[in-house]
């Protein structure tokens, strides 16, 4: 458990050290912080799941997809997302983040909404590598600029909060497309999943506008149209007391910066957990063990990290027996997403790891995203085949293993 937390029941939202002036900073950069990045988080999920729900509406008939091209177009949003977070490893403390996130947004939005037009496999192989592209930096991206504001005391539950955007994402999207299958199927001459496109991008745009209004930016880079000078010296100087960098300055060359984190055993150690809790989870729609990141708040991060994993490799034995009562298959659905839950924990643990340097927090933070990231482009063609559903065994077995393997 954080020092500055020993003592505080889970429920404390502040350390008792803080004052009343931190504590309305506090809940000022909550506000302006955590709405945007989960309403952001809930649509980019949206957009970046709605060609499943537009596959089993039509899309599969209108387009003659045949065999396993669903998990090639999965695999392509993948491509274009580890390749799109290449040039933010070094990006983010360059330019102001309440530009950069809602920017790219924008453009994300604008390639989904060009997927309503789509006449083939092909046209939709290169939208969906370009939404990825655009969609590549917004999560290690809101992870750095958390990392830029808050302690890592509170950094764990504002993760936690987060992430539950992408899980609303998930429940949502499916109810959406039938909407639109049900209600709109023929309205103007289009198919009903042409106008779930339609929709999502009608979402993300006013989103992505209103946070370069909203979002705060970074102490270094900060949007005033909302933050006051009084708070920014307030946020700086109980950053300084924990010896957070809030310069963004490099304090060496991108290529001494490089050898630097590759001679470190943080970027690897971090980087294997970023890859474990990406691997071979279900998407299955019970966003609650999300929450399990405060447990953060009770055993500290390796203690929920193993928490998670324990649970999910419980879940991913009975999948992989498969042959089991009907409750346990429920059972081990619904519990496989434990992994996920620590995703928040193990980023903001990170961020406090690298606190003495904005460049090197960017550069790991992506670096370990964009490698657990790549390898779901092939595990997803590997595991779960489109023609091996419902039980894909051979993914129970990879996660087994993979479980097994974290055991040793």
């Amino acid at each position: 458990m954080h020092a500055k937390r020993q003592g505080r029941a889970w429920y404390h939202w502040y350390s008792a050290e803080d004052s009343p002036a931190e504590r309305r900073l506090i809940v000022k950069l909550d506000l302006l912080i955590i709405p945007y990045a989960v309403i952001a988080y809930w649509i980019k999920y949206i957009d970046q799941s709605n060609i499943s729900n537009a596959y089993v509406s039509g899309l599969k008939e209108d387009l003659n997809f045949e065999s396993n091209q669903l998990v090639d177009l999965n695999a392509m949003y993948v491509t274009g997302a580890v390749v799109g977070q290449i040039p933010f490893t070094f990006l983010f403390p360059m330019f102001p983040m309440n530009w950069t996130i809602p920017g790219l947004e924008i453009g994300w939005g604008l390639f989904t909404l060009l997927q309503y037009r789509a006449q083939g496999f092909s046209e939709l192989m290169a939208y969906r590598f370009l939404v990825g592209l655009f969609e590549a930096a917004f999560f290690p991206g809101v992870h750095y600029v958390l990392g830029a504001w808050y302690r890592g005391d509170e950094l764990g539950r504002r993760g936690g909060v987060f992430y539950v955007g992408q899980m609303l994402g998930t429940l949502t999207a499916g109810l959406i497309q039938s909407g639109a299958s049900a209600n709109l199927n023929g309205l103007h001459g289009m198919a009903g999943w042409r106008w779930m496109f339609i929709i999502s991008a009608l979402m993300t745009i006013p989103v992505a506008i209103a946070g370069v209004f909203v979002w705060p930016g970074t102490p270094s880079k900060p949007n005033l149209l909302i933050l006051t000078p009084s708070d920014l010296s307030l946020a700086i100087s109980r950053l300084k007391a924990v010896s957070s960098d809030t310069s963004e300055r490099p304090k060496e060359t991108r290529l001494q910066l490089i050898k630097k984190i590759v001679s470190d055993w943080k970027i690897y150690a971090l980087t294997f957990w970023a890859i474990l809790f990406l691997e071979c989870g279900f998407d299955f729609l019970w966003w609650l063990f999300a929450l399990v990141e405060n447990s953060d708040l009770l055993w500290g991060p390796s203690g929920a990290i193993a928490f998670a994993h324990a649970w999910n490799f419980i879940a991913m034995v009975i999948l992989a027996v498969w042959n089991v009562p009907e409750a346990a298959k429920w059972f081990a659905f619904n519990s496989t997403y434990t992994q996920v839950a620590m995703s928040s924990v193990l980023y903001g643990w990170a961020n406090d790891i690298l606190r003495h340097d904005a460049n090197e927090r960017s550069f790991t933070l992506t670096f370990m995203n964009l490698v657990a990231q790549s390898t779901t482009a092939w595990t997803g063609i590997l595991a779960f085949p489109t023609t091996e559903g419902p039980s894909f065994y051979l993914c129970g077995d990879w996660a087994v293993g993979e479980k097994g393997g974290e055991e040793d």
